[in-house]
């Protein structure tokens, strides 16, 4: 018995992609650029909306600011090993390590989750209820939802990542994935899980369709407000600033949609192709979305990039100066 108690057992192995090993690195180089690609854009928005005082001070800059951090941190938790294993041929994973990777894996996918829905709550205020927008979206009022969304991705991922403890694991350590995730990490316990699957699968639909179902009613609200209105140019903007959370939206429970909604009628390598869209495509996309058709944002872009140039043009006068006068 005690050898199958967890705090005995041996590492977890995670799965790997079915290539050679000279295709295995050309796919850890591409997943290396994509996942820095990744990590720089999202990084870019949070230091343009932090530095610039015009234009991106508002609601919706302040909910994208933390959407990314989100992103960031989303990719780093599941990326970073997984070019491990690519790149060095490292599977495996110890049990606290793979518990702390699941559990951050559910935060920063949840944050997302949350945010997402109340950033389409924001474009609701401002379109449905301009008048009201300035008292109901105050930067204390978008404080507490944002700290709201991250103390609730927290609780529900300690939740999941207390459900864990008290199981025993069997001899079979090989998680047919390239990350730590929970449900195929729970069908390698040795104890009756049936009931704490049954639970889980419930919560965890509730938690993506609640969010789910927010925005759903705050797009229709938004486009029955932009239809009614007799100013065509109203209706313009309207449709514009939505347009690239609607992208995003989109994109996040589409990939989510296609990962979870049928995963048994897939083979184990085509969940993990399939997982990748979720895992790195999507954040990395993000960044795209919000700036292709975001004047702001290029606006905001151009400054930074026009006040890096005026401090390094000033700091190498400032050195020339000092060399001449010593």
């Amino acid at each position: 018995m005690a050898k199958q108690n967890h705090t005995d057992s041996s590492d977890f192995i995670l799965m790997d992609f079915s290539f050679q090993s000279e295709h295995q690195h050309l796919l850890g180089l591409l997943f290396l650029s994509m996942y820095l690609l990744t990590v720089l854009g999202n990084l870019l928005i949070v230091l343009l909306i932090s530095s610039d005082v015009h234009l991106l001070q508002t609601p919706m800059y302040f909910f994208l600011k933390h959407l990314s951090l989100a992103d960031v941190g989303f990719a780093s938790v599941t990326v970073p090993k997984m070019l491990q294993n690519l790149l060095f041929q490292v599977r495996t994973i110890s049990y606290s390590g793979c518990l702390m990777q699941m559990h951050f894996y559910m935060t920063f996918a949840n944050t997302d989750n949350y945010l997402l829905a109340v950033m389409a709550y924001d474009r609701y205020m401002a379109i449905c209820h301009p008048l009201l927008y300035a008292t109901r979206m105050s930067h204390k009022r978008c404080l507490l939802l944002v700290t709201i969304c991250w103390l609730l991705a927290s609780l529900n991922s300690v939740l999941y990542t207390l459900i864990m403890f008290p199981l025993s694991f069997c001899s079979s350590k090989k998680i047919p994935q390239f990350f730590c995730e929970f449900f195929p990490l729970l069908r390698l316990a040795c104890s009756d899980t049936s009931v704490i699957e049954t639970i889980s699968l419930i919560e965890s639909y509730v938690d993506v369709l609640g969010p789910f179902i927010l925005i759903v009613i705050s797009y229709a609200c938004i486009f029955c407000t932009i239809l009614k209105s007799p100013i065509h140019k109203r209706g313009t903007k309207g449709f514009s600033t939505c347009g690239s959370h609607l992208g995003v939206v989109t994109l996040f429970y589409g990939t989510l949609c296609w990962v979870y909604l049928q995963p048994n009628s897939r083979s184990p390598e085509q969940n993990m192709i399939s997982s990748l869209m979720y895992t790195m495509v999507t954040p990395m996309l993000n960044p795209f979305i919000y700036t292709l058709r975001n004047m702001e944002i290029k606006a905001a872009l151009k400054r930074f990039i026009g006040r890096t140039k005026t401090a390094g043009l000033f700091q190498f006068f400032l050195c020339s100066s000092k060399s001449a006068f010593l």
